[in-house]
């Protein structure tokens, strides 16, 4: 990345790294002392993960962090109050069955 924008070989593996899939995008030590870090973090935001590399060697991975997961307790505390969602001995063995029912993929990758 040069002036916030990709070179020739970083855009071509952005664009195979897209295909492919998964957004990834590589770029030298050099590209990415010379890009800021908001450049960075808005291609990070936008659902890319970057990595740095000395040479074919990498450096660091920039990617978005793990979502905040909430305890049972707290997905209750923000249930309505008018909700009628009961936690019952039966609780564990109905998750179980709905994720049993749904072993596709929700979201199938463009290529099936």
């Amino acid at each position: 990345m040069r002036g916030g924008g990709l070179t020739t070989d970083a855009a071509r593996r952005q664009a195979y790294n897209g295909f492919m899939g998964k957004h990834v995008i590589r770029i030298s030590e050099a590209e990415a002392a010379a890009t800021s870090v908001a450049t960075l973090l808005a291609r990070v935001r936008a659902g890319a993960e970057i990595v740095i590399e000395n040479g074919t060697r990498p450096v660091a991975i920039l990617h978005a962090s793990d979502p905040v997961r909430r305890t049972i307790s707290e997905c209750i505390a923000l249930l309505p109050e008018d909700s009628t969602a009961t936690i019952d001995a039966d609780f564990s063995r109905d998750v179980a069955n709905a994720i049993e029912s749904h072993r596709a993929p929700l979201d199938p990758p463009a290529w099936d």
